[in-house]
């Protein structure tokens, strides 16, 4: 009896040694299977990237030389019409000045007293 319980326990060891053995043999393909799949997701985004970041320098660029000619023709303007720049500018100036007086009545006309800074 002794024997015959020492061949199953026998049997079940190298059983369970063989699920192992194919455990880590699965675990390893797996590992690789993954690493590969990683790599290519990778080189996948670094690719994406790159295009996006030509895309971007391009389109930079673009507007870059689109300021440039717009401010070229604003200085040309202004060397060509000196008064009516001077007045323009002036004109926003205090146009700008009225509506922050006007903005500035208006908050403090306003009951609310706790959410003034001083």
């Amino acid at each position: 009896m002794a024997d015959s319980d020492k061949n199953d326990v026998d049997g079940i060891r190298k059983d369970l040694e063989k699920q192992i053995a194919d455990l880590r043999s699965e675990v390893s393909r797996l590992s690789a299977s993954l690493a590969e799949h990683g790599e290519a997701l990778y080189e996948g985004a670094k690719e994406e990237a790159g295009e996006l970041y030509a895309n971007a320098a391009t389109q930079a660029r673009g507007a870059a030389r689109q300021v440039k000619t717009q401010a070229h023709a604003v200085s040309e303007a202004i060397r060509e019409n000196p008064g009516t720049a001077a007045t323009v500018l002036s004109s926003a100036g205090l146009l700008g000045f009225l509506i922050g007086l006007l903005v500035g009545q208006a908050v403090s006309n306003s009951n609310n007293h706790s959410r003034r800074w001083y």
